[in-house]
């Protein structure tokens, strides 16, 4: 986890329902996932195995233990989860060498809660050094504190990534918004015990109590959280 958050950042919300905003990075606030699913095509594909489209479904939004591992039993590939998570990275990242492009209103709202000094966090399931390059195209001066998937000891779908954000801003989870666009980045968000906004990316997420699913960022605003975490108090 790497931070720069100042003893008076974690005292900005003092007083208001609202404390941190902490969001998910692959296909919510950058359109990568599809990025994803093509370096894995692609790896297997120099393993001789074709991917079928319909696991995509399967390892959209998951740590790179779990797709990766996924992915090596259903093709039999000859090949270590190691060294498979190596190969899927370095492909990554020469698809994002360039930048990426951010999804619609990610800009947008980053800007409106650096505007209102509201305490903000990149929570990914993707590793340090793919964070860092992203963060190139996103603004690091937008997040106070940033979580990588190797970081942590159990990422997405546990809740320990949020909880070590909300942790990192001294902030009570349940007084925390999670924007996630995959069901495993919103199970480990509703396990912390934060308010959800699902907006999907690949597959469907349905409604639930104490979740709201949007159909894009532009729907979604400093007002929009606020109001979402208040409904609680």
């Amino acid at each position: 986890m790497t931070s720069t958050v100042p003893a008076s950042l974690t005292r900005t919300a003092e007083g208001a329902a609202l404390q941190a905003v902490l969001l998910d990075m692959d296909g919510t606030l950058v359109d990568t996932e599809g990025f994803w699913w093509e370096a894995e095509v692609e790896v297997f594909g120099d393993l001789g195995h074709r991917l079928d489209e319909a696991w995509r479904d399967v390892v959209v939004g998951g740590p790179m233990t779990r797709s990766a591992g996924y992915l090596i039993e259903v093709t039999g590939a000859d090949v270590t989860l190691d060294e498979v998570t190596v190969l899927l990275n370095d492909r990554f990242e020469k698809r994002i060498a360039r930048g990426v492009p951010l999804m619609p209103g990610a800009g947008r709202l980053l800007a409106e809660l650096a505007r209102h000094g509201i305490p903000t966090a990149l929570v990914s399931a993707s590793h340090r050094r793919i964070i860092d390059q992203v963060l190139e195209s996103l603004g690091p001066h937008h997040f106070a504190l940033t979580v990588a998937g190797d970081e942590v000891s159990r990422t997405k779908p546990h809740p320990e990534p949020y909880l070590t954000a909300a942790a990192g801003f001294g902030a009570d989870p349940e007084r925390c918004a999670v924007i996630e666009d995959t069901a495993t980045g919103v199970a480990a968000a509703e396990a912390a015990g934060c308010r959800v906004v699902a907006v999907p990316s690949v597959a469907p997420i349905a409604p639930a109590a104490g979740r709201l699913v949007v159909g894009s960022l532009e729907e979604v605003d400093l007002a929009f959280l606020r109001s979402l975490v208040a409904e609680r108090y």
